[in-house]
């Protein structure tokens, strides 16, 4: 990589955190002067914000986002014997949590416009065991969730959210969560709603499943020393729940950011070879990642290397290619996701990213593509 020329990060949270640094400083002091690490009124009042700004009737915070979507699933009686679908070309923590419960993860191919799970495939992966379809909002972008939920009511099986990527994300109006029996978040430090570290959590509007929930997270404790779950030690920090009462006041404005970056790049792009997920009608997308496909993908990542601009894979390998998860599919099995995910490279993206080094990694891009 060249040194000599006006770098471009691919993700900076210096940017992000500077100007709200004494917010984040003087919440991180009010947790260490009340000694409120562990459960307590931090985590409950970001709970209580969170629930309210996804307009869900209840919010349960969790360590990670992988455990959220574990913790989603066991409230509902998921596991061993059972069948979870979702997508291939997805972070393995999706296919991981359901592992986790003892269910069995079952793929389903996606649509070659979004790079959605496909409805018409989930439907093919049906069966008798299956309980559940895992939703990935992959990229911030939101999944066919009207079309999902009508299969799910026709077969009479679960429809979750895997929304690790898509915080403040919108299906017809409404913010996601709403089209389904829950949804689970991520707060890794670079997701569109950021903790300072791992964090997770689930928005359900069911409270018996919320109540199961809480909880399992904290060693099966439905009252003070009373098990009644075999559970873990799944819970949100009091240190990150206060961080994200603070940013969750800017996530609408960083996620319009977004859209805006977004907007410049497919206008940039537009008359290239370059392919982009196309957002389904009716959704409004949180741009969580700027994911693009070429076919000759090696060069351009060459090019953006050479030029001192960042860029990352998400995800290049499906799962079933996975040695972990190669008991899934067959290579060529899922050929749309596989296609997908051979060819891919993720642009620079987060809010404040000036739009002139959009500009540039665009005029990079371009070049190879000529």
């Amino acid at each position: 990589m060249r040194t000599d020329i006006l770098q471009v990060p691919f993700l900076d949270l210096t940017a992000q955190h500077r100007p709200i640094r004494s917010e984040i400083d003087a919440a991180i002091a009010k947790i260490i002067d009340t000694n409120a690490f562990i459960l307590g009124g931090p985590v409950d009042r970001f709970e209580a914000e969170f629930a309210d700004y996804c307009n869900a009737r209840r919010c349960v915070g969790a360590g990670s986002g992988t455990a959220a979507i574990s913790l989603l699933l066991r409230a509902h009686g998921v596991g061993p014997g059972d069948e979870v679908i979702t997508p291939p070309n997805t972070f393995i923590a999706t296919v991981e949590a359901i592992a986790a419960v003892g269910a069995t993860p079952v793929l389903a191919d996606v649509d070659p416009d979004s790079w959605l799970l496909d409805p018409v495939a989930v439907e093919s992966r049906i069966t008798a065991r299956t309980r559940a379809i895992l939703a990935v909002h992959l990229y911030g972008h939101v999944a066919d969730l009207g079309a999902l939920r009508a299969l799910a009511d026709r077969h009479g099986i679960l429809l979750l959210e895997d929304a690790a990527q898509a915080h403040g994300a919108r299906w017809q109006g409404q913010r996601i969560g709403h089209g389904s029996q829950g949804a689970a978040f991520s707060f890794y430090p670079g997701k569109n709603l950021g903790a300072l570290g791992d964090g997770g959590a689930v928005v359900v509007d069911d409270e018996s499943v919320a109540d199961t929930i809480v909880a399992l997270r904290h060693h099966g404790q439905s009252g003070k020393n009373l098990h009644t779950y075999v559970g873990g030690t799944d819970r949100l920090d009091g240190i990150q729940a206060a961080v994200l009462s603070v940013k969750l006041a800017y996530l609408d404005g960083w996620n319009a950011a977004r859209r805006q970056h977004a907007a410049r790049y497919r206008e940039f792009l537009a008359d290239s070879r370059f392919s982009i997920p196309v957002s389904l009608e009716g959704t409004e997308p949180v741009h969580h990642l700027f994911v693009i496909n070429h076919p000759e993908v090696h060069r351009v990542k060459m090019a953006l290397s050479e030029n001192g601009i960042g860029w990352g894979e998400h995800y290049p390998r499906a799962v079933h290619l996975q040695p972990a998860f190669s008991h899934l599919g067959l290579e060529g099995e899922f050929p749309v996701a596989e296609a997908i995910c051979a060819n891919i490279v993720s642009l620079p993206m987060f809010a404040e990213l000036p739009s002139e080094l959009i500009d540039r990694t665009c005029d990079v891009l371009l070049r190879v593509d000529s």
